[in-house]
């Protein structure tokens, strides 16, 4: 992959956006002073300091939408687990976008599409990572979150972990274009922390309330709520 640093930016998302069309395929913007970001559904976002990753992966696959596409977002989730599990923790996952250690984030992504008239000009894979924080910070979050740091009682180095999930990344993500999400369901599963559990899922200005059941071969979420119906959700966020 090709490395793009920025010391400073408002977002590394609205940055690949804004100059997809000459970043090439494969391309990680990443900074150590995000300004502005933001996390899906216009949620607020905190800066936790410079030792933290924040990136976006610019992607180019093909010129037309396919819908692997959408099930990037839960292959870089399974990528950023197996990077977390080098340093001795379990992490898991919590449909679709984030990552949760001890049932506290530690990492979410936001994924967004550009397109023209002449087609998709790119995806864009952004993400952020709890590595090295101060409990202090925190405890603004309006959510139960952690780090990396505080999860191991160590330090830890940024490139190392970076480049070691843009190999994790690599390596699979070729196969995963032609596959599809068949290719890492069993592994994504192991991984979830929310299957077989009673979840509140926001699909839009709607809220469900029932058992998450089961991933389906395309990455939906399948759950049964309280009435017994039964409900395949392909977007969507547990609360």
């Amino acid at each position: 992959m090709n490395l793009f640093y920025l010391e400073e930016v408002e977002s590394t998302n609205k940055y690949a956006k804004e100059y997809i069309a000459s970043l090439e395929d494969k391309t990680v913007v990443y900074t150590s002073n995000q300004t502005a970001g933001r996390g899906r559904l216009q949620r607020q976002w905190n800066y936790l300091g410079k030792d933290n990753i924040y990136a976006s992966i610019v992607l180019k696959p093909s010129f037309q939408i396919k819908e692997v596409y959408s099930n990037l977002t839960q292959y870089l989730c399974l990528v950023l687990c197996e990077t977390f599990e080098e340093y001795g923790v379990n992490p898991k996952i919590k449909w679709p976008n984030d990552i949760q250690i001890g049932g506290k984030k530690v990492s979410g992504i936001l994924a967004e599409a550009v397109s023209s008239q002449k087609g998709l000009l790119g995806l864009v894979l952004g993400f952020g990572v709890n590595l090295n924080c101060e409990e202090k910070l925190l405890k603004e979050i309006n959510q139960p979150a952690t780090s990396l740091n505080i999860e191991t009682g160590m330090e830890i180095n940024k490139e190392k972990f970076l480049k070691m999930l843009l190999d994790k990344f690599c390596l699979r993500y070729d196969s995963f274009i032609e596959e599809g999400f068949l290719l890492i369901k069993e592994d994504y599963i192991k991984k979830s922390g929310f299957l077989n559990k009673e979840v509140t899922v926001r699909v839009f200005d709607k809220t469900i309330v029932g058992i998450a059941k089961d991933i389906t071969d395309n990455g939906a979420l399948k759950l049964v709520d309280n009435d017994g119906n039964e409900h395949v959700l392909l977007i969507g966020d547990i609360l």
